[in-house]
């Protein structure tokens, strides 16, 4: 019987396997050398990486990839930012749509609250919107744009996540009004509420949430059903929750029964009037 030769496919789905094998064994890999290693061009290897993170082998990052769920309490930020980012730019056009003008808004220093900050520049049209937060890229972010006031709140800088810790900023709150705090969270149950991977992001988390009128969780699918390290607000005090449509359905109905609106964000409805080809 003949052998049938392997297809160009068949061949990038080995290499391809390889290297998340590779990236799995020593945590992470470069590009460049990933190159060298299989002997094809850096453009191949990234649309490799690209293809294996969509399939949640792998996480891209500036230059190279690292293995997903290394043991590490918490994500470096610029990891994270890219997990679920189809589902955070979702939940982030939702959570701006419950945002006012002349409002001040609390957002925490999570990668989806920056998608909300992002959110929050496309939408303009502001003239006197303050946002809150601890959260330094978020407060880059929106630093200088028209009609958005950005008041930052004081603290130590924790590198993991760009954000500023610590009671130094807890007395702002007694201060300042604040309508809505819209925040992110490591993990989300009925029992344990929002909660966060470190303790000393859950201190200002709460500070945060304390003095809102309206308590808002913006949290993707992947979080719920999962009780991080530390409980910063209790389910009850949520005035809702702003997710995708992978959410538990259990849990999201158990959530509408406790009176507390479950907003379900999902992306743009296809154009029916264009087509490829």
């Amino acid at each position: 019987m003949p052998k049938t030769r392997a297809t160009g496919d068949e061949f990038a789905r080995e290499r391809q396997h390889r290297i998340a094998l590779v990236v799995q064994e020593h945590g992470r890999a470069r590009v460049i050398d990933l190159a060298a290693q299989f002997g094809v061009s850096a453009v191949t290897i990234r649309k490799d990486l690209a293809r294996l993170e969509q399939e949640q082998r792998l996480v891209r990052t500036h230059g190279g990839a690292v293995a997903v769920g290394r043991a590490r309490p918490e994500s470096a930020f610029e990891i994270r930012e890219r997990l679920q980012q189809d589902e955070k730019t979702w939940i982030a056009a939702d959570a701006v749509s419950l945002i006012h003008d002349g409002e001040a808004v609390v957002l925490d220093a999570s990668t989806t609250a920056l998608y909300v900050a992002r959110a929050i520049r496309a939408h303009g049209g502001w003239t006197h919107l303050t946002v809150v937060t601890n959260g330094l890229r978020i407060a880059s972010e929106l630093a200088g744009y028209p009609g958005v006031s950005v008041l930052m709140l004081g603290g130590w800088v924790r590198h993991e996540a760009f954000s500023l810790v610590g009671g130094i900023g807890d007395g702002m709150f007694r201060r300042i009004n604040v309508q809505k705090a819209i925040v992110g969270a490591a993990g989300f149950t009925l029992e344990s509420g929002l909660s966060d991977a470190t303790e000393e992001e859950a201190q200002i988390k709460r500070a945060m949430v304390g003095p809102a009128r309206e308590v808002f969780g913006i949290i993707d699918h992947t979080k719920w059903g999962r009780a991080a390290f530390a409980t910063f607000c209790r389910t009850e005090r949520l005035t809702g929750v702003i997710t995708d449509a992978g959410a538990p359905a259990e849990m999201v109905a158990d959530l509408r029964r406790a009176g507390i609106d479950v907003r379900i964000a999902a992306g743009p409805e296809p154009d029916e009037g264009f087509r490829l080809g």
